[in-house]
C-alpha cells in the first residue's frame, strides 16, 4: 500500500516545489511545531534525499510565552527525529507597543521579528530557500484581512508560492489534509494557543467570518477565496513590472532620496501604476511593509493629485515624503529634513 492520500499529496506539493533546485542545495522548512509546518517538514525529509538536495529545518522562539524556549528545543527535536540537518532553534525578541520602533502591532510585529530571523539564520546557514507552511486556509484567511483592510490588489492575491527565498508548497493544501498527514505519520502537533485567542484578528477570520460565509454561501468559500488570490496575483504582477519600468525611468528609488521625483511626471502616470511607483519608494525610505497601508500611499498621492500648498506625508517608521519645487523627495527616518524653500 502507498502512503495515506494526505501524506501523498503534502509530499508531491513539496516535490514540485524542488523541481528547480540543483542537487546540493539546502533547503530549510520553517516549523513552529504545529501540524502545517511539521507536515511539511516530514514531506520535505522524504522527498529532498530523492532529489539529492540538503534538508534541514529552522524553528524560531518568539518568547511571547512561558515555557516557550522548552517548546522550541521540542520542535528541534523532532526535527531531528526527522533525519533533518542542520536543525536551528532561533530566539528573537518581539518589538511591543511603546518600544522603540514598536509601530506595529502584534500579530505583524511577531511576523517582523521571525522572518528577520528566517533571513539571518537562513543565509548562515548557506540555505537555497526556506519552505514555510502556509496552506490553502491560510491564504483564504489572508485574503480577507486585505480586503478588510482595504489594501488593494497586491494584498487581495495573498502570499506568494515563492517569493525570494521563501517557497510555499502547501498553499494548494487545506489545513485538514495537514493534521491528517500528521496523524498518519504518527507525530504529534503542537497546537500554539495563540492561534485560538480570539484577541488576534486573524483568529476571528479563522474561527467567525469564514464559517459565517460559509453558512451564507455554501461549502467552498476557501477554495473561492484562494483562487481569486491566483487570479489576482498574475494581474498584480503585470502591474509591478510595469511600475518597476518607471522607477527605473525616475530614476530609481535612490533618486526619490536625493534628487526627489517630479510631481508632473508622477502625475502623468495611470493611478493603478502611480500607487505602486510611491509605496516602493516609501519602502525604501524605510517604512516598514507592515505598518505601510494603502491609507498612507493615498497622502502621498494627495502631495501630486490634490496638492493644496501641504509640505509633506509622514510615513510609518519615522520617514517622510516632502514636496518642494514641483518635485517629490522621500525622507528616511534618519535623515534631517532640509528646511528649504517651499513650493
Amino acid at each position: 500500500m502507498g502512503p495515506h492520500p494526505a501524506v501523498a499529496a503534502i509530499r508531491h506539493a513539496v516535490r514540485a516545489a524542488m523541481a528547480e533546485l540543483a542537487p546540493g542545495d539546502l533547503v530549510l522548512a520553517a516549523c513552529s511545531g504545529g501540524a502545517d509546518s511539521l507536515a511539511l517538514a516530514a514531506a520535505l525529509s522524504f522527498e529532498a534525499p530523492k532529489a539529492g538536495l540538503l534538508a534541514g529545518g529552522i524553528t524560531v522562539d518568539h518568547g511571547l510565552q512561558p515555557g516557550s524556549a522548552r517548546q522550541a528545543g521540542r520542535v528541534a527535536a523532532v526535527m531531528t527525529g526527522l533525519g533533518l540537518f542542520p536543525v536551528l532553534s532561533v530566539p528573537v525578541t518581539v518589538a511591543r507597543s511603546g518600544d522603540p520602533g514598536g509601530h506595529l502591532g502584534p500579530e505583524a510585529a511577531a511576523r517582523a521579528a521571525r522572518y528577520a530571523a528566517l533571513d539571518r539564520a537562513g543565509q548562515e546557514a548557506g540555505a537555497t530557500c526556506i519552505m514555510l507552511g502556509h496552506t490553502l486556509d491560510d491564504q483564504a484567511e489572508t485574503v480577507l484581512l486585505g480586503l478588510g483592510r482595504g489594501s488593494g490588489a497586491r494584498s487581495l492575491a495573498g502570499m506568494a508560492p515563492r517569493s525570494g527565498c521563501y517557497v510555499r508548497p502547501l498553499l494548494g493544501i487545506r489545513r485538514a489534509q495537514a493534521r491528517a498527514a500528521c496523524v498518519a505519520l504518527g507525530l504529534e502537533p503542537w497546537d500554539d494557543p495563540h492561534n485560538d485567542d480570539p484577541a488576534f484578528t486573524r483568529v476571528k477570520v479563522r474561527q467567525q467570518l469564514i464559517p459565517a460565509l460559509e453558512d451564507a454561501l455554501g461549502p467552498g468559500v476557501a477554495e473561492a477565496l484562494a483562487r481569486t488570490a491566483r487570479l489576482l496575483r498574475a494581474d498584480a504582477d503585470v502591474l509591478d513590472s510595469v511600475a518597476a519600468a518607471e522607477i527605473e525611468r525616475l530614476g530609481g528609488t535612490g533618486a526619490a532620496m536625493t534628487d526627489g521625483w517630479p510631481a508632473d511626471a508622477l502625475a502623468a502616470l495611470p493611478a493603478a501604476i502611480r500607487y505602486r511607483v510611491l509605496r516602493a519608494a516609501a519602502l525604501a525610505a524605510g517604512s516598514p511593509a507592515g505598518a505601510l497601508s494603502q491609507r498612507h500611499v493615498a497622502s502621498l498621492d494627495q502631495l501630486i493629485t490634490g496638492w493644496h500648498g501641504q509640505r509633506w506625508a509622514d510615513l510609518p517608521g519615522g520617514a517622510r515624503c516632502r514636496r518642494g519645487y514641483g518635485r517629490l523627495l522621500f525622507i528616511a527616518a534618519a535623515q534631517p529634513e532640509d528646511p528649504g524653500g517651499r513650493e
